[in-house]
C-alpha cells in the first residue's frame, strides 16, 4: 500500500485508516512546514520565509523515493515574530498560541497513528519555539520528534562557498543569500532598486568584544532594529538568483536525505500514548 499524494490535506479519512490498519501509518513520517509572515526590508516582500519554504520543499519532492512514506501537513505560514512587530505587514503569534498551535497538530498525527513527525523551518525566530514543541509531544503522544530548519541544512561546499563566511554569519535577514533564493523562486516580487549592503551591529560586538561578540557565548533578546533600523541585514544588494537557485536545489537534497533517515531510525520503546 501507498498513499495517493504527499500532501496530507489530499488523502480522505478512508485513506487514513487504511494506512493504519495496513500498518503504513505506522512508518510514515509526517512533516509541519513553519513558517513567518514578517518583513525583511525595504526590497523583499513579507512572504519570504513561506516562499523559501515551499522552494526547498517544492526541490525535495522528486528526490524522495516512491517507497518512502512521507506526508507533508498544510503549512504553518503565520509564525513567532515579534522582534518584528516593529514594522508594518508583519504578522505574528504569541509564544503561548504558537506552541499550543503545533502541539494541537502534533496530536492530530498521532492520533491518526503516524509515529514520526519532521518540524521543518523557514524562520529564525521559530527555532525556540520548537524545541518546546518536540519535547512536549515526544511527552504527551510518544512520538518521535525532529525539529529542522532549511538553513541549518547541510550544503555542499561548492555552494556554500559561493557566499562569503561574513554573509554566512551576519547576513541573517534578507540579506544575500535570501535575496538570492527570492530572485530564484519569486523575481517579480524582488525590488533591487532598494538593495543596500546593510551593516549588523553584531559585526561591530565580533569586532570589539571577545565574549559578547563570538556568536556562541552569549545569547542577546534582540529585535531586528538592534541589527540595523532598515530591517535587514547582509548585502542584498549582490544577491543573484543563480546563487539562489543552487541553495534551493541543495537544500532540497539534504530535506530529501533527512527525510529518508528519519524513515529508517528505529521507534523508540517508549510506549506511546493516547492523544
Amino acid at each position: 500500500m501507498s498513499y495517493p499524494s504527499r500532501f496530507w490535506a489530499d488523502l480522505s479519512t478512508r485513506d487514513f485508516a487504511e494506512a493504519r490498519n495496513w500498518g503504513l501509518a505506522a512508518q510514515t513520517v509526517a512533516v509541519l512546514p513553519v513558517a513567518a509572515v514578517e518583513q525583511h526590508g525595504p526590497h523583499l516582500p513579507l512572504a519570504v520565509d513561506a516562499t523559501l519554504l515551499d522552494g526547498v520543499i517544492d526541490a525535495a519532492l522528486p528526490l524522495l523515493p516512491a517507497d518512502l512514506p512521507v506526508l507533508f501537513l498544510p503549512a504553518q505560514n503565520m509564525g513567532l515574530s515579534t522582534e518584528h512587530r516593529s514594522y508594518p505587514g508583519t504578522l505574528t503569534l504569541s509564544p503561548a498560541t504558537l506552541i499550543a498551535l503545533w502541539c494541537e497538530l502534533g496530536e492530530c498525527v498521532a492520533r491518526a497513528g503516524v509515529k514520526k513527525l519532521l518540524l521543518f523551518n523557514g524562520h529564525g525566530g521559530n527555532v525556540s519555539a520548537m524545541d518546546i514543541v518536540a519535547r512536549e509531544l515526544r511527552q504527551r503522544c510518544g512520538l518521535l520528534v525532529y525539529s529542522s530548519s532549511w538553513f541549518s541544512l547541510p550544503l555542499p561546499d561548492a555552494v556554500s562557498a559561493q557566499f562569503s563566511a561574513h554573509e554566512h554569519r551576519f547576513g541573517i535577514h534578507g540579506g544575500e543569500i535570501e535575496t538570492s533564493m527570492m530572485l530564484h523562486l519569486a523575481p517579480s516580487s524582488v525590488h533591487m532598486e532598494h538593495a543596500r549592503d546593510w551593516r549588523s551591529t553584531s559585526q561591530d560586538r565580533a569586532e570589539q568584544h571577545a565574549i559578547l561578540g563570538n556568536g556562541k557565548s552569549a545569547k542577546m533578546g534582540w529585535a531586528i532594529e538592534d541589527y540595523h533600523s532598515a530591517g535587514a541585514v547582509g548585502n542584498a544588494a549582490a544577491a543573484t538568483a543563480e546563487r539562489g537557485r543552487a541553495v534551493v536545489q541543495a537544500a532540497g537534497q539534504a530535506l530529501a536525505q533527512l527525510l529518508a533517515e528519519l524513515h529508517a531510525l528505529p521507534l523508540s520503546t517508549l510506549a506511546p500514548k493516547p492523544c
